[in-house]
């Protein structure tokens, strides 16, 4: 195999493999890299991310873990590879969007991070609906 670029050392936790990850996507864009790849949008690779969970829920069917952790694995890359693209094309940084939702996993889970109690799933099911109709609301 070819020396990866990209990749300076063998990650060695989740954190070091999705920053691999989003320099593989960055790296394949490239003018070193794939010409299908650099001929790709955010909304193209977007595209992809429907079929890719069709094909991750169906591995979900069969119960096969080797093929669940695949089929994620793809899903995952068509979200990076589309936000790469997005950076490319001014539209979002792929780390603005984690921060965005890191804080509103947070916001919308005040019973767990705030001063809403949920005793059940229900109930944090309306907490998180309350949340997100006042984001709504102030949206508008």
């Amino acid at each position: 195999m070819k020396n990866l670029p990209h990749v300076k050392r063998e990650p060695e936790n989740e954190a070091e493999w999705f920053a691999t990850l989003a320099a593989l996507a960055r790296y394949l864009r490239s003018p070193q890299g794939c010409p299908w790849d650099q001929k790709q949008t955010a909304q193209s690779f977007a595209s992809f991310v429907k079929e890719e969970i069709e094909e991750l829920m169906e591995a979900f069917g069969s119960g096969d873990k080797a093929h669940i952790e695949e089929e994620f694995g793809d899903t995952l890359f068509c979200l990076i590879a589309s936000a790469a693209c997005a950076e490319a094309e001014g539209l979002f940084t792929l780390e603005g969007a984690l921060t965005r939702i890191h804080e509103k996993m947070i916001r919308r889970h005040d019973h767990v991070f705030g001063d809403t109690e949920a005793a059940t799933p229900e109930a944090a099911v309306d907490s998180w609906n309350r949340i997100k109709a006042e984001e709504r609301r102030r949206k508008a």
